[in-house]
């Protein structure tokens, strides 16, 4: 298998990945961000990264909150498969967990631990396959279970061409490369002890690509971004419906990804 990603990016990432703890409450699923003309000028800044397909335009400029990553902090770091194998993961063993860590029943930590883990075993909508690697191996194993062991894999990341800011400013669009993914697997780090990916395919089309933009401030950021064809069997009380002012398949939804997200594709 030929992970198709950079060596400087793959380390990129996974120094990204080792530096995201559970203090980086903003990690959760429904807190993709949001990144739209038309939201509302009191919207959490954590919030903006959603946006229309007819926004993604050379030229364009939007509004988008790509959070800094705090790449000294001690936190989270990448488990092996056989170690991250060894510690159970279920809600079930919660009481077991939190001993394990010494972490206090109603502290911040218990609380991701515990939203984490009811994340990780919500069914999955219709038309999805999600699961929880809680190792980089095992991620590897559930992309290549639906995009074909046969296939190489690329795994796209949003870089910081400069050193993110982390504050909310418009982005001016000033290139646009589309990747011809017949299908996608999006992950997306959780809040735990150690890392674990919330990963997840849908049997909509979804659209990749990869979008160069530059920040009022000069910041310059490569980023990722995934539009997704057919939400009808999504959630009215998604967050992205919430920040477009639309309803599940009335248009496509598109979202950028932080830099410790990412997208594996053919």
């Amino acid at each position: 298998m030929d992970v198709k990603l950079p060596l400087c990016s793959l380390l990129t990432l996974l120094a990204v990945i080792n530096g995201n703890g559970l203090n980086k409450m903003d990690m959760r699923i429904e807190q993709v961000h949001s990144a739209s003309p038309h939201m509302h000028h009191h919207m959490d800044p954590t919030l903006v990264v959603f946006f229309f397909q007819e926004d993604l335009k050379v030229g364009n400029t939007i509004p988008i909150h790509f959070p800094s990553r705090d790449l000294n902090s001690v936190s989270a770091r990448l488990l092996p498969k056989e170690e991250a194998d060894s510690i159970p993961f279920s809600s079930h063993q919660l009481d077991h967990l939190l001993d394990l860590y010494s972490f206090p029943r109603g502290s911040p930590q218990a609380t991701a631990m515990e939203d984490t883990l009811r994340q990780c075993e919500t069914k999955p909508v219709k038309g999805e396959t999600k699961t929880c690697p809680t190792s980089w191996d095992s991620m590897l194993d559930f992309a290549t279970s639906i995009l074909g062991s046969s296939n190489e894999i690329r795994v796209l990341a949003t870089t910081h061409i400069t050193r993110a800011s982390g504050v909310l400013q418009k982005y001016t669009i000033t290139g646009i490369e589309e990747y011809p993914a017949s299908k996608v697997v999006a992950c997306h780090t959780m809040p735990y002890p150690y890392v674990v990916f919330y990963c997840h395919y849908q049997e909509s089309q979804s659209r990749v690509f990869r979008v160069s933009l530059t920040g009022e401030n000069g910041d310059r950021v490569e980023a990722v971004a995934v539009c997704h064809m057919d939400t009808s069997q999504w959630s009215p009380n998604h967050v992205s419906f919430k920040v477009l002012g639309v309803e599940p398949g009335f248009s496509p939804v598109c979202h950028f990804f932080p830099a410790d997200n990412f997208v594996v594709v053919p």
